[in-house]
């Protein structure tokens, strides 16, 4: 316990000197430095450094060299887990380079990507490996007994889906922290809720290598968010978000390999639940959007709580609210007999939650699959894909009229028209609507196709367009090639020839 309480006073003491000097020196330089957050800090008169991540890596390295040299009781237990720290350093050495790159030249999201998915790939080499049954079989690093060792599945062989699995939690818990970092002070506070309640586990679980990985990272935050909150004079950056992010990624897999069934991951996701929340809302609305996934904006958790009036003060302290309730949630879960009711709650608790911050897009869909729209609205593109596929294989006018008014009734038009050059085909619904309107599609300088159909849903407008698409793309020439060869195409021939 003094060792704990040794390496965790020392980096926040190094934490606490080392991020004014951090600060100074950017500064001075003027390397990675950006404006105020759109409703950050009140020192927006003057840039602001963002490379505290900086002073974060150097306290928690510097924690260990310390307790490493003095003769404490923890010193063989690091020492011991010395192989395993010097097989992440690669993985957590290549985050922070990419995030510092980031902050002060500027990387496109495909590289950071790329990295990260490198950076989690040595992480997995390392040991950290998320299985289906975790704790049913050690491949011993000489950690067994601290938590760190890894796990395989109940035959000794690694699942085929553990490696993807790693990579995207890795990646996913490394993004989360950096997507959440858009308020003073924001990022720092839910990963300190985060890193302490791993600690509590670690601690509960007996589990001493993990509680010594993550007293550094507490002392750390908590010594940085002095100067992080609001008013901020430093922010994170890309080099401190993304290597707490993938710590902490790391310490959940660590934490949940204690458990026998893969839902002991539920009580990490629990204690990381605010950043992969903001995470996920961010991808989904993104992607009901039709909006590049990787591409920011101002609409996360934090952008919505600003826009209902908020100070970004009382933004950050009901979202570390939000974190204290999480991290309660994950350490009580531990108990099984309550984890049921325990998970229930949350997740009807986060439904709420994001009913109440007024996202459109969840409403929309969620209106549409509901009333059938959603599935009425496949239905119709299914059938345009069936229509494309059926013109493109019609041969003659007729073969091309019986595909059209087939799929105009599976479409919900009530009546087409189709003329082909002298050729003209027409059907008509037996019930018609009191009020339609028309489209007329030119195909051609004699050809045309037109459609009737009633006033409906605002849905139907992609339908009509997608269908007149497959029409002007299809048809096209294949009128072309029927007017060629039709007697009405050299009747206007003659005509014009005998005018001149």
């Amino acid at each position: 316990m003094y060792s704990l309480l040794f390496l965790g006073f020392v980096s926040f003491v190094l934490s606490l000197l080392l991020t004014p000097v951090v600060r100074a020196f950017f500064r001075r330089t003027g390397w990675a430095h950006r404006g105020s957050p759109p409703y950050g800090s009140e020192a927006a008169t003057r840039p602001i450094p963002r490379a505290g991540g900086i002073a974060i890596v150097i306290s928690y390295v510097v924690a260990y060299l310390c307790i490493l040299a003095l003769p404490l009781n923890a010193g063989f237990i690091l020492r011991d887990s010395l192989n395993f720290a010097l097989r992440m350093l690669p993985a957590a050495g290549l985050i922070f380079l990419i995030g510092l790159v980031d902050d002060i030249m500027g990387l496109e999201a495909w590289q950071k990507l790329a990295g990260e998915i490198a950076a989690a790939g040595a992480a997995y080499w390392a040991g950290i490996h998320i299985h289906a049954f975790a704790g049913s079989g050690l491949a011993g690093h000489g950690l067994a007994g601290y938590g760190l060792a890894e796990y395989g599945s109940a035959d000794g062989v690694n699942d085929w889906w553990s490696f993807p699995v790693t990579v995207l939690w890795l990646v996913a818990c490394t993004n989360a922290i950096n997507l959440i970092d858009g308020v003073d002070g924001l990022a720092t506070g839910v990963g300190l809720f985060a890193t302490s309640t791993t600690l509590i586990a670690a601690l509960l679980q007996n589990n001493t290598a993990l509680a010594l990985a993550t007293v550094p990272l507490a002392g750390c935050l908590l010594g940085f968010i002095r100067y992080n909150f609001n008013p901020a004079s430093i922010f994170l950056g890309d080099c401190g978000s993304l290597f707490i992010g993938f710590l902490l990624g790391c310490y959940a897999v660590v934490w949940s390999q204690k458990a026998a069934t893969i839902l002991g991951m539920t009580a990490p996701l629990m204690a990381l639940s605010i950043p992969l929340l903001d995470m996920a809302v961010a991808i989904a609305r993104r992607f009901l959007r039709r909006q590049p996934l990787f591409e920011g904006d101002c609409n996360h958790i934090h952008h919505r709580l600003l826009n209902r009036g908020f100070t970004p003060r009382k933004v950050a302290l009901v979202l570390y609210a939000c974190a204290a309730a999480g991290a309660v949630c994950s350490l009580v879960v531990m108990n099984r007999s309550w984890s049921g009711l325990i998970i229930l709650a949350f997740c009807m608790t986060t439904w709420m939650g994001v009913q109440h911050l007024g996202y459109v897009e969840f409403g929309v869909a969620g209106r549409l699959f509901i009333d059938g729209a959603f599935r009425r609205l496949l239905n119709s593109h299914i059938s345009i894909e069936s229509l494309e596929e059926s013109l493109a294989a019609a041969s003659t006018p007729e073969d091309c009229w019986n595909v059209l008014r087939r799929g105009c009734r599976e479409c919900g038009f009530h009546q087409i028209e189709v003329q082909l050059a002298d050729r003209k085909f027409r059907e008509c619904a037996e019930i018609q609507p009191l009020e339609s309107w028309k489209v007329t599609v030119p195909i051609s300088e004699f050809s045309y196709v037109e459609l009737h159909r009633g006033f409906g849903p605002a849905q139907q407008h992609q339908v009509v367009a997608a269908f007149v698409d497959v029409l002007r793309r299809v048809l096209a020439p294949k009128f072309v090639v029927f007017e060629r060869s039709s007697p009405h195409r050299e009747r206007a021939n003659a005509g014009m020839i005998a005018s001149a």
